[in-house]
């Protein structure tokens, strides 16, 4: 550690911003900023996000961070970073611009590529490799679409003068120094959501890479989530160790302390993602889940998860927002959905571009069914809270086949978990308890523990389980009879959602 370094900081750069937080030994916020970052959206179902603006707020939160508490760089152990995962850079390293806008992970330009790719229909062709289905959502797709489409961009990649990476890799490499002998390096995690490394391997896989035909000078080294990678190089953070990378909600898992099999959280944020802690094993989804890297501390093995994800949880809230102008400000959401009893039988599938995990179906959209003369604003406002909850559930419910563990509790985190509607509904249609840490930033926290543990801060995993208080936690009250009536009617909603677009 830095002399008298006191505190871990953490990068934590999402998918409408990027914050910056300082932790103390027990976990405790002592410093934050945050910024959020423009979306662009060039085409229908194309999403992006300037990097470098990325880069720039990310540089700017972290300097505010620090003046704001009055520390500097000295009184910091080390800096872990999390990021959005699958979204897409491609950049020149002779220059560190990048050749095109970031690819979000919720772009799904690539559909028909991966048809191309996935040949007769096989969308599972290497979920056996990467325990992912052929799907917009991952990187593999996105570099593959830049190779095609950025003029010139192929042949620097060939070179080895055009590099990919996700966010953790973007910011890193500009942290080390940038054209100035930038690390380029990708964590396990984040490595595991391009849908080019092989799970048992932890290795770039030559025929993922083939079918993709992407060129292996391109792509970032794999390392572990914890250990130091560099000190950084650039101001705020100049001489810092950079010392863990987790995809966000990896990150989570850890900041939740999810170390034991079965251990499972839920992250409410743009998205839904629900992970499940099982160990040192791999274990092949039969249900639609993903099998992804959850964490490798140093040289110890790694530890996988099934995990499931949701398109769209908190975005339908800013959505009825901005585009319906149905609240003025996303917390009004609740108190709005309150003014009713119930959803007086509206649900609102939210399937914008695709159902994710466990339906994976490109070619549903968003609908709202039920509606009646009776139904108000208020019905919609709860109808939109419940979609975030039985898409959970239809997650949850695959996660407990796969894995054969039933889940007794939920931890969760996420700007979603202060709506006590929304947590009181969650553990009703779940038959689960409900818990939610004092820290809810576990996302960071997640990123702020593994930075830890690669320089000593934290001895080990019972130190951050020590820092581990529950704030609030929510019992199921609903009857069974009950649940099971609007379960099966959000089913009936999802089915009308299913194969709605026909392509050109």
């Amino acid at each position: 550690m830095m002399a008298g370094a006191k505190y871990v900081g953490a990068i934590d750069q999402g998918t409408t911003s990027t914050r910056f937080i300082v932790f103390g030994r027990g976990g405790e916020i002592v410093a934050s900023a945050q910024k959020e970052h423009r979306q662009l959206f060039p085409k229908p179902g194309w999403v992006e996000h300037d990097a470098l603006q990325i880069l720039a707020n990310t540089r700017e939160v972290i300097a505010s961070a620090l003046g704001a508490a009055r520390l500097t760089a000295r009184d910091l152990a080390a800096v872990g970073i999390t990021n959005q995962r699958e979204t897409t850079v491609l950049w020149d390293r002779r220059t560190g611009q990048p050749l095109h806008p970031a690819i979000v992970w919720q772009d799904t330009r690539t559909e028909a590529l991966l048809d191309e790719v996935a040949g007769n229909g096989q969308r599972d062709r290497f979920r056996a490799k990467t325990g992912l289905p052929l799907a917009s959502y991952f990187s593999a797709g996105k570099l593959s679409w830049l190779l095609r489409h950025v003029a010139g961009a192929r042949a620097l990649a060939e070179a080895g003068d055009a590099l990919f990476g996700t966010m953790d890799s973007w910011l890193l490499w500009n942290l080390s120094g940038g054209p100035s002998g930038g690390i380029h390096v990708t964590d396990v995690t984040n490595a595991s959501r391009t849908q080019l490394m092989n799970l048992t391997t932890l290795a770039w896989d030559p025929e993922l890479l083939a079918a993709f035909d992407i060129p292996m000078r391109c792509l970032p080294r794999i390392v572990a989530s914890s250990q130091v990678y560099c000190a950084a190089s650039i101001a705020p953070l100049e001489g810092v160790r950079v010392a863990a990378m987790l995809g966000d909600q990896q990150a989570a898992l850890v900041g939740q302390g999810c170390f034991e099999v079965g251990e499972a959280k839920n992250t409410y944020g743009t998205g839904c993602f629900l992970l499940m802690n099982t160990g040192n094993r791999l274990v092949a989804s039969r249900s639609g889940l993903l099998t992804t890297v959850a964490y490798q501390f140093g040289e110890s093995a790694p530890h996988y998860a099934l995990e499931g994800s949701v398109a769209v949880a908190g975005a339908l809230v800013q959505w009825v927002r901005d585009n319906l102008g149905l609240i003025s400000a996303s917390s009004e959401i609740e108190q709005l959905a309150t003014q009713v009893d119930d959803n007086g039988g509206v649900y609102f599938v939210p399937a914008f571009s695709g159902l994710f995990a466990p339906h994976w179906n490109g070619s549903a959209r968003g609908i709202v069914a039920g509606l009646t003369g009776f139904a108000t604003r208020a019905h919609l406002a709860r109808a939109v809270l419940e979609a975030t909850a039985y898409q959970t559930r239809d997650v949850l419910a695959a996660m407990e086949r796969d894995s054969g563990l039933a889940l007794e509790e939920l931890r969760v985190d996420g700007g979603m978990v202060v709506n006590g509607l929304l947590m009181q509904f969650q553990a009703d249609i779940l038959d689960a308890q409900v818990i939610r840490p004092r820290v809810i930033e576990t996302t960071a926290l997640g990123a702020a523990y593994a930075a830890g543990l690669a320089v000593g801060y934290w001895s080990g995993l019972e130190d951050l389980r020590q820092n581990r208080v529950v704030e609030r936690s929510w019992q199921p009250a609903m009857n069974g009879s009950e649940r099971a009536r609007l379960y099966s009617a959000w089913q009936k909603a999802v089915q009308r959602s299913v194969n709605w677009h026909e392509p050109p």
